[in-house]
């Protein structure tokens, strides 16, 4: 047997057997017990797990690869530290005429001062399963650690095509590190067993907050990045890099820029109004009528307005004002006014504009704002020509 372990034999440990099972590894499961499972690792650097891969080799017969691992008895039994030095080969047994079964191989631990059948060694063994309609593997013994389920169809022979190995192996390896390590995930994935423990799932760092495991940047409070940017947010207030992208912030629903805006709109479509008071839509005018756009109020609670147009007033005693509206929901939060407005007097076009600042915002809740115009009372009925009308909402940090 190639199989070598440590303080299980009454006699004839070498030092040899105790220099190859100095693993060190013990992922915790709790504080008196590890996670039995196989040191990472292959000689290339290419694979996470190479120790005790299994590969058909005969009919009926498969290899082993070389490797360590560690096995954990009971709470009072410790931790069994095991090592495959040379690959070792293991045979199956022909299947049943009727039904396939499920065989079950396993690192074992055979301890007689726990189990009384008069043996102290580690082997490699092939469980054989029941045949059956619907096969399940055996089940695991004590002091054991699981490697492959193998599927033997009935019939199976060395004569009659064998176990076919491209099909029938099930890999139920586990990886095992140092304390403090990062673990590699491989096959089934365990609960943490201390708060800012670390694991590699294979396409994402992640730590244990003491209930999930969560993704390394939503852990730090840093920014997920593009590659990963589809996982589930952890908390409001985190951040991701969107897969277009764009910063994006949890708000507790949804993620939204993290830097709204800013907010644009505009027409190119010119029209008039005779209307004394302020009104949103302008006549003769056949698009984007009225000019309004909804903005999200940023955490600085204030936004910059820009809004102006390229208006004519048809006469220079009477004023053309254009303004804005701004509500949340049905509450207005601005009416339109002169003093916020800007303002045309000439019987030529001319290119007036303004920037006001809002302030005292709620943030995160959503706004309307609409341009709104009017003329100065006349008797003439003079039209107030506004063209070119445009909108800008800018978040202020």
């Amino acid at each position: 047997m190639n199989l070598r372990s440590s303080w299980v034999a009454e006699t004839g440990q070498t030092r040899e057997d105790t220099r190859l099972n100095q693993i060190g590894a013990t992922t915790p499961v709790n504080p008196v017990q590890i996670r039995s499972g196989i040191l990472p690792g292959s000689y290339s650097g290419q694979f996470r797990l190479s120790g005790f891969w299994m590969s058909g080799s005969a009919a009926m017969s498969a290899t082993i690869a070389d490797g360590r691992a560690v096995i954990q008895g009971d709470i009072s039994q410790g931790v069994y530290p095991v090592s495959l030095p040379t690959s070792q080969t293991v045979t199956f047994a022909a299947g049943n005429d009727q039904y396939a079964r499920v065989d079950l191989v396993v690192l074992r631990v055979y301890d007689n001062l726990y189990d009384g059948l008069t043996r102290n060694e580690a082997t490699i063994e092939v469980l054989q399963g029941k045949p059956d309609p619907t096969p399940q593997a055996p089940q695991i013994p004590a002091r054991s650690l699981a490697l492959y389920e193998v599927t033997v169809p009935a019939g199976a022979s060395a004569g009659n095509g064998g176990i076919p190995w491209n099909t029938a192996l099930k890999d139920l390896r586990t990886p095992v590190v140092s304390v403090g390590g990062i673990l590699p995930v491989e096959g089934q994935v365990f609960p943490g067993a201390y708060p800012g423990q670390f694991q590699d799932s294979g396409g994402a760092l992640q730590r244990w907050d003491g209930g999930a495991w969560v993704p390394y940047p939503s852990a730090l409070g840093g920014i997920i990045p593009n590659s990963a940017s589809t996982l589930t947010a952890s908390y409001t207030g985190q951040y991701r890099d969107s897969a277009g992208g764009q910063l994006q912030r949890w708000n507790g629903s949804a993620w939204a820029p993290a830097v709204p805006g800013p907010y644009f709109t505009g027409s190119n479509d010119a029209g008039y109004t005779t209307s004394t008071t302020y009104t949103p839509t302008l006549l003769d005018k056949e698009t984007t009528n009225p000019v309004t756009l909804t903005f999200t109020a940023p955490p600085s609670k204030a936004v910059l307005i820009s809004f102006g147009s390229r208006s004519l007033s048809a006469s220079a005693d009477h004023y053309a004002y254009i303004s804005v509206k701004v509500t949340q929901g049905s509450t207005v939060v601005w009416e339109p006014d002169d003093e916020r407005s800007a303002v045309c007097a000439s019987v030529h076009y001319t290119s007036v504009g303004t920037v006001q600042r809002l302030t005292n915002l709620t943030p995160g809740a959503s706004y309307s704002i609409t341009v709104m115009h009017r003329v100065v009372a006349n008797t003439l009925n003079l039209k107030a020509w506004f063209d070119n009308v445009y909108l800008r909402v800018d978040p202020q940090n």
